[in-house]
């Protein structure tokens, strides 16, 4: 057992906990537990926990009605609105297996992915009705709901509950299968935190749903501690209504958090509603000056390690002051080892495989369940984990170096004038080099000229390099004008 993180919670809050339930018993739990704290808003329309039950009680009959059986797909094609999160927990309380499709996919695409996941049900919001006319099984309005209540389904902590989406920042995605216990344990981990958890706070669902930190960490783990989740169809829209909701808890990726900070230096920090109290973050490299930019404005920071395969919750850091660069220490009853400088780790928190890719499972989870990340890692001597790099991603120079990019972009990540940055392998006079290409925080150079700011980050590279490795040190600089393209949960995409 992990003190650190048992300790962060006062024991009579402990106490209170379902501990690690199935998707049907958390519904049922919350339900009761929270009767009377609101559940969900948005700002239009909002309901209790009673009432939130209730309309997921609902919803199951809407879906039993279409004669499915139990372990079918539910794909569900919506924004991030209670209608989305509703039908999510309706079809997974129910036994069936729910699959979140990201709003931006094109209508096609949520065809195609009908058919390659054989999808019994597709779930969809009405703008996006005509997208997917032709899809391969019954589509049904996401604002369905039926006029009596259904109970839940009794099913197995192995059971598959969730089908999630994974590519990271390059490669296809592949669909990476989440047990109910896998789902839960996540959502459990998304509790720790030091001090009081169950007071009732207030999240906004920035984070798709579509993306397991986004349901895991930013959803369920606010339903977890009775907070009020208020739903954020439009991103642009709901970032204005921030001083309206007046959060005190975020889960963000560090693009909004950048986002974020720069509308504090905008507007004031009275932007953030002026009573936040903590930003959790993950899912791409976080630059310390985040660390540092929110804490001078009183809210705490933490960030963490998770990739969807282990229900996005791996590991987690709440002393970032004192160790800016590690993601924390391993979850309380997971294990990890370093086998060959790649992070494994293994509990009930791990994925059962991917959907009809026998190959791919293979090379990921091992026969005694371990999941070999593809991460490059280390543990310091206090066990805190550091990640760095990816073991695709290393570039083999013409000498047989092997480079990892991550390591190099960690570099210039700790400059506040770095707002994001890439490593690759380039080609010059027939001869691969390393090159960095460098987004500037552009807040940092008002009045420069872009002849002052090249100046500035060619005598920063020269600084890198002179602390650096010969074989690590870059050779091109390239600094950009326009931001990265981006994967869905805002990471700068590699393949560019």
């Amino acid at each position: 057992m992990s003190n650190y993180f048992y300790d962060m919670l006062p024991k009579e809050e402990l106490a209170q906990l379902n501990f690690i339930p199935t998707v049907p018993e958390f519904v049922e739990w919350i339900s009761e537990k929270w009767a009377d704290r609101v559940a969900v808003s948005n700002l239009e329309v909002s309901y209790t926990y009673a009432e939130f039950g209730k309309r997921i009680a609902r919803r199951r009959a809407f879906l039993n009605s279409l004669g499915i059986k139990k372990g079918d797909k539910v794909a569900i094609f919506e924004r991030n609105s209670i209608d989305a999160i509703e039908m999510f927990l309706a079809a997974t309380s129910a036994g069936y297996v729910a699959i979140n499709l990201p709003s931006m996919l094109p209508g096609p695409a949520v065809v195609g992915c009908c058919a390659r996941f054989d999808v019994s049900v597709l779930v969809v919001r009405d703008e996006f009705k005509e997208a997917v006319a032709g899809a391969p099984c019954k589509v049904v309005p996401s604002a369905s709901i039926a006029d009596v209540e259904a109970p839940v389904a009794v099913v197995d902590r192995n059971e598959p509950a969730a089908i999630f989406f994974t590519g990271g920042t390059t490669g296809a995605p592949k669909g990476a299968i989440l047990p109910h216990r896998a789902i839960m344990r996540g959502s459990f981990n998304a509790l720790y935190a030091p001090g009081a958890q169950l007071t009732g706070d207030r999240y906004i669902a920035f984070l798709p749903l579509s993306h397991v930190f986004g349901l895991i960490a930013s959803t369920l783990g606010a339903f977890y501690r009775g907070a009020t989740w208020f739903a954020a169809e439009d991103m642009k829209a709901t970032i204005g209504k921030i001083p309206v909701i007046k959060p005190t808890k975020l889960v963000l990726v560090p693009g909004l958090c950048e986002v974020l900070i720069g509308l504090t230096k905008m507007y004031g920090p009275q932007f953030l509603g002026g009573q936040l109290k903590a930003i959790i973050t993950g899912a791409a490299l976080v630059p310390p000056r985040l660390g540092v930019e929110f804490n001078k404005l009183g809210i705490e920071f933490y960030q963490g390690y998770g990739m969807t395969e282990g229900a996005n919750l791996t590991s987690a850091n709440a002393n970032v002051s004192e160790k800016p660069d590690s993601v924390g220490k391993i979850y309380p009853e997971q294990e990890a080892k370093i086998v060959d400088g790649e992070l494994w780790y293994r509990g009930d928190n791990t994925f059962l495989g991917y959907y009809k890719d026998p190959e791919n499972t293979a090379a990921t989870l091992t026969e005694d369940g371990w999941v070999k990340t593809g991460d490059l890692a280390r543990f310091d001597e206090d066990g805190f984990l550091y990640i760095t790099g990816r073991i695709k991603n290393i570039i083999i120079l013409a000498n047989g170096e092997n480079i990892s990019p991550e390591v190099i972009e960690d570099r210039y990540y700790k400059y506040p004038t770095v707002r994001d940055c890439l490593v690759k392998e380039v080609v010059e006079n027939g001869e691969g080099v390393i090159a960095i290409e460098i987004l500037p925080l552009m807040q940092a150079f008002e009045g420069k000229t872009p002849q002052e700011i090249e100046a500035y980050f060619r005598n920063l590279v020269e600084e890198v390099n002179a602390a650096s490795p010969s074989v690590q040190r870059v050779t091109k600089l390239i600094i950009r004008t326009e931001d990265f393209k981006r994967t869905g949960s805002l990471k700068v995409a590699r393949n560019q």
